[in-house]
């Protein structure tokens, strides 16, 4: 009976698949996008795999742990519904790794070779999570998707496949391996060229600043320490409680370990005060749909109409204005003030002079002969003719009444459509990608943050999923270069496009997720995003004046600057740094006890 379950499961869910892809199939022929499609189309092709091995092995005769797939989805179930925007419940979170983890515990007591047969599972459990919450990114390409998923849950297996190959010798560390594993993964994660850093299990509380005002000092390695303690707690309490213990003791530490991060939080969120000097802002969501719309009307449209947008909000008194990600060009990095989009903008804006407008721009730098040549390098041209480039994704201040630009290098890259990963290694697939109208330049980076100077304020421009990464975010606030002087950032843009992801949790993460960068640098940010969510943050986090997604419109408001630097700032992912010198540590121990005869 067991067996035609599972093969009819498996025949359900690959007909939800079929009919999700034929649906989107459809839409793409009609210009529509896909919204929460994707997301079917995963669980309904993930739900017949599974389910289909599953068969497959009984029909072969082996035995099936229903209790164990039930336990690892449960655990993907509750990592991907505690994360923000899926639903609004991030105390999930506190209880998400306990299924895996009893799981773990089973498997070390019954088998010689445990990881092996606990590795499917945790597979299992990280798809099931990467599915719910970031089944989103397929709206930007299917194949993205998909590589997004299934490649990031594989990767976030190896802190258990490391914890259980060296269980046996550390077990009266008994999980503390599995945490500092886990948190070296995240750092590893957020510094090499796969990045993907979307699911740093501190991000999870991202709704809830107010609860996470800490992370001024800890960022969010310290959120994700804080999940995983407090799993553990509750499961030695379970275990106390069910062996009939005194477990008492268990409950006062998860009681501490949890309340008092929140109760401290809470007083510092009640009590804190912005203080300092204000500059008025001005940010615009034009609302250019990108896949169908943004790239195919002509850029003298778009730019009437941002002006348009901006002069409802403007007066004398605004000191920024503010446009998203990619609103024009293609403009030479280097002549920006000749572009005719510039021109138009300086002659619609003259009336404001000390107006600064700060926006998102394609562009590309010429080298000049005998110039250094980059990774990004391309060439266009034929014979002699031949100049070599860079393309850019930049962001751009001028001054109304002023000649100079100020340009910045968007330099955390998205892998693929910005960045081809570990183009050392893969060398060999240039010519492959170069056949398909493909490059493996990438784009132009550079290697320190700019921050704009102003009248009244010096401001940083973050471009869209550079403001993901903390420490790397901490760079506009204390810049790195030694001319640092006091150059750094009293306020940050945000300028972005989200709009590849549809109206899903895509984009409303991606806001949140700058209430986690205000309150790590207490600095106030603007987002100005092509489709939405354009907002204003504070420096305690709280998102105001949010324009809805799909809107074409403009908002107003005060920033007040800040010059103080946080703990965060001058310290950056400190326990993350811990945990990778922990890893070491712990790594070269299993290796050579493994390798010691036993007793």
């Amino acid at each position: 009976m067991k067996k035609h379950i599972s093969l009819f499961g498996s025949l359900v869910f690959a007909a939800l698949a079929v009919i999700v892809s034929v649906q989107m199939i459809r839409l793409d022929d009609q210009q529509l996008l896909w919204a929460y499609r994707p997301l079917w189309l995963f669980i309904g092709g993930w739900g017949a795999l599974v389910l289909g091995i599953i068969a497959w092995r009984q029909w072969r005769g082996k035995v099936i742990s229903w209790r164990s797939l039930g336990l690892s989805t449960l655990s993907g179930l509750l990592l991907g519904l505690g994360f923000p925007d899926i639903t609004p419940f991030p105390f999930l979170m506190f209880v998400a790794w306990i299924p895996l983890l009893l799981l773990a515990d089973e498997f070390t007591a019954q088998r010689d070779k445990p990881w092996r047969s606990l590795l499917p599972y945790v597979y299992h459990a990280m798809v099931v999570w990467n599915i719910v919450a970031t089944f989103w990114v397929a709206n930007a390409a299917v194949a993205a998707g998909i590589f997004a998923i299934w490649v990031n849950s594989l990767l976030m297996c190896l802190p258990w496949i490391g914890w259980m190959l060296g269980r046996k010798y550390s077990a009266r560390l008994a999980y503390a391996p599995l945490v500092v594993y886990w948190l070296t993964f995240e750092y590893v994660h957020l510094n090499w060229d796969l990045t993907w850093p979307w699911l740093t299990l501190g991000n999870s509380f991202a709704q809830w600043p107010s609860l996470v005002q800490w992370y001024e000092y800890t960022g969010v390695f310290g959120g994700g320490l804080w999940i995983w303690l407090a799993n553990i707690l509750i499961l030695q309490l379970r275990a106390a409680y069910l062996a009939k213990a005194a477990w008492g003791g268990w409950a006062i530490r998860l009681g501490v370990w949890l309340l008092v991060p929140m109760v401290y939080s809470v007083v510092v969120y009640q009590g804190y005060e912005e203080k300092g000097d204000q500059i008025e802002v001005v940010a615009v969501q034009p609302n250019y749909e990108p896949h169908y719309e943004k790239f195919d009307i002509p850029e003298e449209v778009q730019l009437e109409h941002f002006i348009a947008l901006s002069q409802s909000k403007l007066d004398t008194s605004v000191d920024y204005l503010v446009f998203p990600e990619s609103s024009f060009g293609y403009v030479e990095e280097n002549r920006i003030n000749d572009y005719g989009s510039t021109q138009r903008l300086r002659e619609a804006f003259a009336s404001y002079p000390g107006l600064n407008i700060v926006t998102g721009l394609n562009a590309y730098h010429d080298f000049a002969p005998g110039e250094p040549l980059t990774e990004a390098v391309r060439e266009r041209g034929r014979g002699s003719q031949v100049i070599r480039y860079e393309a850019l994704n930049s962001a751009a201040q001028f001054t109304i009444g002023k000649e100079e630009v100020f340009t910045y290098r968007k330099s955390k890259l998205v892998p693929g459509p910005e960045a081809f990963p570990f183009k050392s290694v893969l060398f060999f697939m240039k010519p492959l990608v170069e056949k398909l109208d493909g490059t493996t330049a990438g784009l132009g980076t550079q290697p320190y943050r700019t921050v704009f100077p102003g009248a009244r304020a010096r401001v940083a421009t973050a471009i869209c999923y550079e403001s993901v990464f903390g420490e790397y975010f901490n760079g506009y606030i204390r810049p790195r270069q030694p001319d640092t002087g006091p150059s750094a950032a009293q306020a940050v843009f945000i300028v972005t496009n989200d709009g590849w992801w549809d109206d899903t949790p895509g984009h409303r993460q991606h806001l949140h997720f700058a209430s986690l960068r205000a309150i790590e640098t207490r600095r106030p940010l603007v987002r100005a995003a092509n489709t939405g969510i354009s907002a204003f943050v504070n420096q305690r986090g709280d998102i105001s004046q949010a324009l809805p997604y799909g809107t074409a419109g403009a908002i107003r408001g005060k920033m007040t600057l800040n010059n103080e630097l946080t703990f965060y700032v001058i310290w950056g992912d400190m326990i993350a740094r811990i945990a990778l010198f922990l890893t070491l540590i712990m790594a070269l121990n299993t290796f050579v006890r493994s390798r010691l005869p036993e007793k």
